[in-house]
């Protein structure tokens, strides 16, 4: 994919999948705004990329705040002359179960992942469509949101309505040529690592260069940083112009389109439904084939 003349924004990539993310950018050609709360990995992660010849620069913010969108998007317009690419990847974790999760725990992952996800969107939407030249926004969102997971209500509520907020400014920017897409990525990061089946594999592949079992990165759709890139670089590539309002997964050797929610099951009863007659209809019915719910536990093959 050929970037060149592009500027890209990318959220949290100090480090890890944004990381990642920047760096397949600015390999492609992409000027790239590097962006973390701590200064040291936004000045290690330009250097990175400006010592393989990209183009970089850095801002030292917390996402949430509409003013850091702005100098987001005001450092891409003053350092490269316009923006092409925002990736919204920025986001903590706060994981507790729901009666130990406190409003704080809630509030700061929803404040990072959502709010932040919207203000930067927001202010990339309102500078792309004053240059009227189209662009793209790359929402990362996650399995958890997708599906649910244990101890994470903050992180899957905020994934699933990033996913949601693709699908509705798909619709609101499609007229400008501005594509709004989701995606879905599993790696090795530091969530991952958590894992108690994964968590050998990864640290045996990291100690010793080894790559991630076959297993691992087919029926898991597990494995590197650098396996998710390059999804994003496509994206934010003129070959993928016509793609919005997609959900997409990637990891490992695993590519997916995850569907949208949409109605199973439909039953009717003339003049409506009462309690006793969903009760009577409901096992035999409508809810026959009850939905699943969580991510699946990893299956390791047996020896």
């Amino acid at each position: 994919m050929d970037l060149h003349g592009k500027v890209a924004v990318v959220t949290g990539s100090g480090r890890g999948l944004g990381l990642a993310y920047a760096r397949a950018l600015a390999a492609a050609g992409a000027a790239v705004v590097i962006n973390d709360v701590d200064p040291g990995a936004v000045d290690a992660a330009v250097d990175t990329l400006t010592s393989a010849g990209g183009n970089a620069v850095g801002v030292v913010a917390a996402v949430g705040d509409s003013a850091a969108a702005e100098q987001l998007v005001e450092t891409a317009v003053r350092e490269f002359g316009r923006l092409d690419v925002l990736v919204t990847n920025a986001g903590i974790l706060r994981d507790r179960v729901l009666w130990k999760m406190t409003d704080d725990d809630f509030d700061a992952v929803v404040r990072v992942h959502l709010r932040g996800t919207f203000t930067c969107a927001r202010a990339a939407a309102v500078r792309m469509r004053e240059q009227g030249s189209g662009g793209r926004i790359v929402l990362i969102s996650s399995p958890a949101g997708q599906r649910g997971n244990f101890g994470q209500t903050n992180y899957a509520a905020a994934k699933a309505g990033i996913v949601a907020m693709a699908r509705t400014w798909a619709m609101e920017l499609v007229r400008a040529g501005i594509t709004v897409n989701a995606v879905v990525p599993v790696a090795a990061t530091e969530m991952t690592r958590t894992i108690p089946v994964f968590a050998p594999l990864i640290e045996e592949s990291e100690r010793t260069g080894t790559p991630l079992p076959d297993w691992l990165r087919r029926d898991e759709g597990l494995g590197t940083v650098q396996d998710v890139a390059g999804l994003i670089t496509f994206l934010a590539s003129d070959a993928a112009k016509d793609i919005t309002g997609q959900a997409i997964g990637i990891g490992g050797d695993r590519l997916a389109l995850w569907a949208h929610p949409q109605e199973k099951a439909v039953a009717f009863a003339a003049g409506g439904w009462s309690a006793d007659a969903i009760a009577e209809h409901w096992h035999g019915g409508v809810g026959a084939e009850p939905e699943t719910y969580g991510i699946p536990a990893p299956q390791a093959p047996e020896a």
